[in-house]
Parts: structure tokens; sequence; C-alpha cells
């Protein structure tokens, strides 16, 4: 089988982004978006995911990490849905639940091309290092609608801001690495429908 590979690149006034992602990989990452505690969640993204991952970003920081964040959100979505193609003969769907320490989280995803987020987590700090809370969420809306997957996220037991952030970070890693995994009994998309 060859590998599942795609390189997305993404250019506007508040961003420059190139993004090489290879969903067979062992989970390498080289991670520069100018936000300390982002590197850190897409590292741990691509070790859990045994996603390599490669993230070069460019972004208006001086206004804030919104339009990085969101950005690299849509670039990394966009990959993904590349390096899948269409999709045949993948498990399709993918579910964790992590711990962290205190913290647990449950994921779940459907590469469905049907996109959709359900989100709960109820951060109790504004922001993590120089990245604001509330971009995690918006990092998996963008990812979500321009994969074209169902996702769900929920931090089911509560606890220290970064491990909340990180624990969804790594279980979403662990359940596309389960979604995006080739089930060998089947040949075509695993649908009903005939295509994802």
């Amino acid at each position: 089988m060859e590998p599942r590979m795609a390189v997305c690149k993404r250019q506007t006034k508040e961003t420059d982004i190139q993004i090489r992602i290879n969903l067979d990989g062992s989970g390498k990452a080289d991670i520069h978006t100018g936000i300390g505690f982002f590197d850190h969640m897409l590292d741990g993204f691509a070790r859990h995911g045994l996603f390599d991952l490669e993230v070069a970003v460019t972004g208006d920081l001086e206004v804030d990490c919104h339009h990085t964040i969101e950005d690299t959100g849509i670039v990394l979505g966009t990959a993904i849905k590349e390096a899948l193609g269409e999709k045949k003969g993948i498990r399709r769907y993918g579910y964790c639940v992590l711990p962290m320490d205190e913290v647990l989280v449950r994921c779940a995803v459907d590469l469905s091309g049907r996109p959709y987020l359900k989100y709960h987590a109820p951060f109790t700090v504004d922001r993590v290092g120089s990245m604001d809370t509330e971009m995690v969420k918006e990092f998996f809306y963008a990812v979500s609608y321009t994969c074209g997957m169902n996702l769900h996220l929920k931090v089911l037991e509560e606890g220290n801001n970064h491990h909340m952030a990180e624990a969804l970070f790594k279980a979403f890693a662990k359940a596309m690495d389960m979604a995006t995994e080739k089930e060998l009994r089947i040949q075509d998309a695993w649908s009903t429908k005939g295509s994802l």
C-alpha cells in the first residue's frame, strides 16, 4: 500500500501556511506556528496518531492567535481529506476515551464526508501559554468542516486547563488513527451509499 500523503498550502493577507501529512507515518513532527502551546498540541496529535506531520506557519500574531490557529485547522483538514482520497477500505469510525491525570476526555469521529462538530470543554482560564483557550474549539471546527468529518469532543472530567486541551488533542489523534486504519475485509468505502 502506498503511503497516504498530502501537501497543502494556503496564503492570505493574514497567514501563510504549508502542511505536509503522511497518515501512514510513525509520529514524526516538525511544527512551527509561532505559538508554543499550539505547537505542543500539534506535536501530540502527530505522535499519538502516528501521523508524520510538518507544519510551517507565518501568521499575524501581532493581532492575536486567532487567524493562525483557525487557518492551520483549515489547511490540516484539507490535507487529511486529500490524503484519504476516496476513503476506500478504511474503518471510517474512530473513538477514544483518554485520561490525563485528573482529566478524562471522550472523542468520536466519523469520516462520513458530512461536517459536524459537537464540542464541550469548560476551560476556566482565557489562555494557556500564548494560545487562547477559546481557539481550541475554533481549531477543531475548522478541521472537521474542511475535512468533512463528524467530530464529537467532550471533557468528561474537568481539571487543569493544560491537561484538558492536551487530552482533547491526543484523544482526537487516537480516534483519527483508528478511523483512518485500513480494514482488510472491505475494498470500497464503508457505506451503504457506496461512497463517503
